[in-house]
């Protein structure tokens, strides 16, 4: 069982920058895959990065590359976004999520294959 806590979500302007962080339980928690997800008023949660365990390996989405970061601190049970050049479009809830996995190179985008979720930070980027 991992239960997720994230924080740091806030209002910022347009260009600003967040970094926001998710508190994970239990003993093992490099041994899970970590995502962020968002959702938009009146949309679906959709991806947004994926950090291996091992924090070998990380993926995002296209409307996010080169603007956000996820990293991992596998000693302080903790998956971190660093969220820069914020845009009105990236104003959502954020949701961080798990997955237990045998693989170190295992990640997923979606989010019918993550077991656990946090209970989401509202993001909300101004023009």
């Amino acid at each position: 069982q991992v239960q997720l806590v994230e924080s740091g979500g806030g209002l910022v302007q347009a260009g600003d920058s967040l970094r926001l962080s998710c508190a994970a339980s239990g003993r093992t928690f490099s041994s899970y895959v970590m995502g962020w997800f968002h959702q938009a008023p009146g949309k679906e949660r959709e991806f947004v990065a994926a950090i291996t365990w091992s924090a070998g390996r990380t993926y995002y989405a296209d409307s996010v590359k080169g603007r956000f970061t996820i990293s991992r601190d596998n000693a302080k049970n903790t998956v971190y976004l660093q969220m820069n050049s914020l845009k009105p479009e990236d104003t959502a809830v954020y949701y961080c999520a798990a997955r237990w996995t045998y693989s170190s190179n295992y990640y997923s985008t979606d989010e019918r294959t993550y077991n656990y979720w946090g209970q989401g930070t509202q993001v909300t980027v101004s023009s």
